[in-house]
């Protein structure tokens, strides 16, 4: 294909406009360094973007002088995290004494994050980003990765560049033309994704309903609930078998406050599938080429730390490579820095989800009412509530803004 738009030259191309790719673009582009980040959508508006956004990231958000007009945005505040397990409600965490400055998770679409995040980052004039451009290829110089071609709606587009940061989440271009090797972890459970109203005088909704292997998640969109459903893994088609009816019975279940309006998913049309896998690579780089967030390695929804790992990894990156990338190239030995940096965060959290993805799978298991063991302790002993507070806020290593300011 001839291209038929002119070509790009930049220090560092950026696959991928979401939360680690549009990060890491206005990091290095305030650092100096001349950046393009590269999303094949028109806009930032998704299904299953993670809504999320942690303590840690309202800690760099400060850091970086943008929490006051950040949080100007819409959005709900949760302090705590319950759930209620067998019909019992338990506090799970508490982020009341974390050591940030907001002490809450706060949920916003994520499309509001984003364009947030771009609109601060073309304030640089180091910055750009193209919409409408889907990275096809890489292009190779021997074995080095010297830059990429996109595809848009003018053409193919060629973009050269010294370093190309593949943010293009689990199904990534990048990684699977820089030949990475992929290892899987599995994941017995799918999620399904689905709307229902939010009533007045509902109560706070703050995680969801745990029973017998089952678990419904109920996140507070202000007018409406996102409702996410955990089916076994590959079993959507016997889901849609069993009817409509069957699956409004399972939820309300779990839930049975939703009664009153389980009927609103009258139409398979409103109920959408996420398809969970937990993976990681070998090697997130190689020379030219290194990869970051759900790219490198992709996360189950569980815990909602998915979002969060990527910010760091595009907090980490900038931090160890902006100033020796704005001067050109670098060896493989420093791309290798930011692996060495992030990795062991993500095996902890991914074997954790492992864990947890063994009790909760989708299938029944057991009968009866009793509050399990687990969340027993954390009636019986509310410092517990610290622990996954602490890794569900902030991680094993957050991250902090080193990088420098041009």
């Amino acid at each position: 294909m001839v291209s038929a738009l002119p070509e790009i030259r930049v220090r560092c191309a950026i696959v991928g406009g979401g939360p680690a790719g549009m990060m890491c673009g206005y990091l290095l582009a305030r650092a100096g360094v001349n950046a393009v980040v590269l999303e094949k959508h028109a806009d930032f508006n998704r299904d299953f973007r993670g809504d999320t956004i942690h303590p840690s990231t309202l800690e760099l958000m400060s850091e970086l002088g943008l929490l006051d007009e950040f949080l100007k945005l819409p959005h709900q505040e949760l302090r705590e995290i319950r759930g209620v397990f067998n019909g019992h409600p338990v506090p799970m965490a508490d982020f009341s004494r974390l050591p940030t400055q907001c002490k809450f998770i706060a949920f916003m679409p994520q499309w509001d994050f984003l364009t947030f995040l771009s609109a601060q980052a073309k304030r640089f004039p180091t910055f750009a980003l193209q919409m409408q451009h889907e990275v096809v290829d890489l292009v190779f110089d021997g074995d080095r990765v010297v830059g990429l071609r996109a595809k848009t709606p003018n053409g193919e587009r060629a973009v050269y560049a010294d370093l190309v940061i593949g943010a293009d989440g689990r199904h990534a271009i990048t990684h699977t033309r820089g030949g990475f090797e992929l290892r899987d972890f599995g994941a017995p459970i799918d999620v399904l994704w689905m709307r229902l109203s939010k009533r007045e005088g509902d109560a706070p909704q703050s995680l969801g309903f745990f029973q017998h292997g089952k678990l419904l998640v109920l996140i507070d969109r202000g007018d409406y609930f996102q409702v996410g459903f955990v089916i076994p893994k590959g079993g959507f088609d016997e889901v849609k078998q069993r009817g409509l009816r069957a699956l409004q019975r399972d939820i309300v279940q779990l839930g049975p406050f939703l009664k009153d309006r389980i009927t609103e998913l009258d139409d398979w049309s409103k109920i959408r599938l996420l398809t969970v896998q937990i993976n990681r690579l070998r090697r997130w780089c190689r020379d030219g080429l290194l990869c970051i967030g759900d790219s490198a390695h992709a996360m189950s929804p569980a815990g909602g730390v998915g979002i969060n790992l990527a910010l760091q990894d595009a907090v980490a990156t900038a931090n160890l490579l902006a100033a020796k990338l704005k001067q050109g190239a670098l060896p493989v030995a420093d791309l290798a820095r930011v692996q060495k940096r992030r990795e062991f965060p993500v095996r902890f959290i991914q074997a954790l989800q492992v864990l947890i993805h063994r009790r909760i799978n989708g299938r029944t298991s057991g009968a009866g009412d009793k509050l399990p063991l687990l969340p027993r302790l954390f009636l019986w002993f509310p410092f517990l509530r610290a622990i996954p507070a602490r890794l569900i806020g902030l991680g094993l290593r957050p991250e902090h803004i080193h990088s420098p300011q041009a």
